[in-house]
């Protein structure tokens, strides 16, 4: 069958055709890569810096918390037991030899438990030096200043070996429960408070139940006070994780944050 010139010429345009076209399909889907690629690194790093961001302001946040810790102690126990010991020793009758020697030595107790809570300050000064003892310990820490006060019953319930130390979780996860913590004080009308840290299969479950006033979850997110529970779910969900907030009127409120560990 003897092919026409015509359709030689046809084959031979449809072929050039395809020539062209191929590698201009090959340049704009490179090029379409390039650029899907590029946002792709620029929305990473824009994640990143606004995580770095978050975490540093989580930092400040940790230590604002400390320091504030440190001046209610300050002014509620160590002040007091500074002003015990001045008016001990001013009222010290020398002529009365007997009861001169029992207050010195009552001053002289009120003295070295100052200096024993000073010393306890003084660790919790450095926020960082808290984390580095773990997540275990600096929650353990942390509730012993609001145990002090008698106003709370406190259950705390954790596992007995160190976790994996992840510095930034650590960080965040602690900050979460020194909000929720402060919330509970500031709000709840509570009196028991029931902290339980779990981890198993590579997750972290930190779960705080108080028996307070509560309240109706859903009114209050839709309010501005619901500012503070939408933030507890903003970082927990920034490390992976998410923040679970369960609360009755009148039935207390129990916050339970899962991590990926």
């Amino acid at each position: 069958m003897q092919i026409s010139s015509k359709e030689i010429l046809f084959f031979i345009g449809i072929t050039t055709v395809i020539f062209l076209i191929a590698p201009l399909f090959l340049i704009v889907y490179v090029n379409l890569y390039n650029r899907r690629k590029k946002k792709h690194a620029e929305e990473k790093e824009v994640l990143k810096q606004a995580f770095d961001t978050e975490l540093l302001k989580t930092q400040m946040e940790v230590q604002e918390q400390t320091l504030k810790t440190i001046a209610y102690d300050l002014h509620d126990n160590i002040g007091q037991l500074l002003g015990l010991t001045v008016m001990t020793l001013g009222s010290i009758n020398m002529q009365d030899t007997e009861k001169a020697g029992e207050k010195v030595a009552a001053a002289e107790a009120l003295a070295k438990r100052a200096v024993k809570e000073l010393r306890a300050l003084s660790r919790l000064l450095h926020g960082e030096e808290l984390l580095n003892r773990g997540l275990v310990d600096a929650i353990a820490f942390e509730l012993e200043y609001l145990e002090r006060s008698d106003f709370f019953k406190i259950t705390y319930t954790h596992p007995d070996t160190p976790l994996p130390p992840l510095a930034d979780k650590v960080t965040i996860v602690f900050r979460l429960f020194q909000e929720i913590l402060n919330n509970i004080v500031r709000h709840a009308q509570a009196n028991e408070i029931v902290i339980n840290l779990a981890f198993a299969g590579n997750v972290l479950t930190l779960s705080i139940q108080d028996n307070g006033s509560g309240f109706d979850v859903s009114e209050i997110m839709k309010q501005h006070k619901g500012m503070g529970l939408q933030n507890i779910q903003k970082r927990a969900g920034m490390i992976g994780g998410q923040a679970q907030i369960l609360s009755t009127p009148g039935a207390g409120t129990t916050i339970k944050i899962t991590i990926p560990y």
